[in-house]
């Protein structure tokens, strides 16, 4: 419950896409995706646990929240054991990603300062990106951009223009997981003073903004399918998922509060059906060619 399941894909989905762009560019070592992977599952869980603690020490997290359990708030862990998994979770995505800089030299370090500290920084320290509307940011920031061009970069040396696009729309389904948690949160938190994107512009912002983070894959998958630069393959199965997109928009539109709680999981489903059809469609054009 504390390490939160449901919220994994947004790992897995970027670096999967990543790992399969290089491999379609004649670059892969398992050694490399399978290190890379268990890094970005390790700072997930990590960000996952950091925000339990922060968010219980700060007063974010109280009887009135409407989301999920929180193991902190809940008592169901202690503070203590909470702040300790978490650092266990950093500390052995460092370690694993000792192997990725020696492989990839100092970007990679740069890389891996800049991710434990968007961990930290997301809930705790004197400036918490999700109490400043900067939680959307991060994630497209994180979990799209660098999760797909960091392990590109990594396995290949280059990070050419078409892997960022790609990675800015994994990066946007991203984004909207963490948009619909803060939607389901707005009252509480308003009234605990943190300031998220759903705060700041209201539910119906909300809902017009989910509603872009979730259709402008697409409209990017279509734009580099028409200048050329991405297989036929690749869009044909990542339209797939546009039938499912559409729906989630439709039924954001109609609930709000504790009822945005399935959907939470369902545009993480997005997230890691998109990344999937994407990925294979790519391997199925390196294949065919």
């Amino acid at each position: 419950m504390a390490i939160r399941p449901r919220t994994l894909p947004a790992a897995i989905a970027p670096l999967l896409l990543g790992n399969v762009l290089a491999y379609s560019h004649d670059s892969f070592s398992w050694a490399i995706a399978l290190s890379a992977m268990l890094c970005g599952l390790l700072l997930q869980i990590g960000v996952n646990l950091a925000n339990d603690y922060f968010d219980f020490k700060s007063g974010i997290d109280t009887d009135a929240r409407l989301g999920p359990t929180r193991v902190t708030q809940s008592g169901l862990l202690t503070p203590q054991a909470v702040r300790n998994a978490m650092a266990l979770s950093l500390l052995a995505a460092v370690l694993v990603g000792f192997y990725l800089i020696a492989v990839g030299g100092w970007p990679v370090v740069w890389m891996a300062l800049a991710a434990v500290a968007g961990a930290l920084g997301y809930s705790g320290g004197p400036y918490p990106l999700a109490s400043h509307g900067l939680g959307e940011v991060a994630a497209f920031l994180f979990f799209g951009l660098l999760a797909v061009v960091g392990v590109y970069f990594i396995q290949t040396g280059d990070a050419p223009l078409l892997v960022w696009l790609l990675a800015a729309t994994v990066g946007l389904l991203n984004a909207a997981i963490m948009l619909v948690n803060n939607t389901r949160d707005i009252r509480t938190d308003a009234q605990a003073g943190k300031r998220t994107v759903a705060v700041r512009i209201g539910l119906g912002g909300a809902r017009h903004l989910y509603r872009v983070l979730i259709t402008l894959p697409f409209f990017i998958l279509s734009l580099i399918w028409l200048l050329g630069l991405l297989p036929g393959e690749a869009m044909l199965l990542s339209v797939i998922a546009a039938p499912m997109a559409l729906r989630l928009i439709q039924d954001f539109y109609r609930v709000d509060g504790p009822a945005l709680n399935p959907l939470l999981g369902r545009t993480a489903g997005l997230t890691m059906m998109f990344g999937i059809l994407l990925s294979l469609g790519t391997l199925w054009a390196h294949l065919a060619a």
